[in-house]
């Protein structure tokens, strides 16, 4: 019986986490923003709420610590930061947005320590581990400096001087590295026939 798994093409899961940590680079400042008018009690739940989805996660990893949940779970995260973007880029500030987008990334949390077992695990080889982690750290570099000269460009280019401005701005920028973030996840796992 043949049947299709599912193997890492190495080249591209390090492009993958060097656009991963491009995108957290670049966004890091921007959420602060966005987070303003949260209420303090909000994180209290939040991180309830965040806490509690980790364990629950936690005592799954004996089902989902296979590759083919690997992907799976890495693309569903990455498809709702996306889809956090494109609703702040549709609706802009509002309390809404900012519960919204503060939902999105704990549930992207929520997977963090899941995600980082299953990269090792899965990843097996030193020098694979090696190449990806020199490019998480290059990639979250790239994107602070990114982030730092875009907000500077704006505001001496075209005046853009409000802070709420220049983070609806940057979330196009923002809106392009996540995509390249996807295709290279989607790149990053490649189905092979298995007897």
């Amino acid at each position: 019986m043949i049947s299709r798994k599912l193997r890492i093409n190495n080249r591209n899961f390090i492009k993958y986490k060097f656009f991963n940590s491009l995108f957290l680079g670049t966004s890091i400042g921007s959420i602060f923003t966005i987070y303003t008018p949260l209420e303090p009690s909000v994180y209290s739940i939040g991180g309830i709420i965040l806490a509690v989805g980790m364990l629950i996660v936690a005592t799954l990893y004996s089902k989902i610590l296979n590759i083919n949940y690997f992907y799976k779970i890495s693309l569903f995260v990455e498809l709702v930061i996306l889809s956090v973007i494109v609703a702040f880029l549709l609706f802009s500030f509002n309390y809404q947005i900012a519960l919204l987008v503060y939902i999105g990334y704990q549930i992207t949390f929520m997977f963090g320590s899941y995600l980082m077992r299953g990269e090792t695990l899965i990843l097996k080889k030193d020098r694979i581990l090696t190449l990806v982690d020199m490019a998480k750290q290059f990639g979250y570099l790239v994107g602070l400096l990114l982030s730092y000269l875009f907000y500077k460009a704006i505001e001496y280019q075209f005046q853009i001087i409000d802070n709420q401005s220049q983070v609806f701005y940057i979330h196009y920028l923002l809106l392009l590295i996540e995509s390249l973030v996807i295709i290279f996840l989607i790149r990053s796992f490649e189905k092979f026939k298995h007897y």
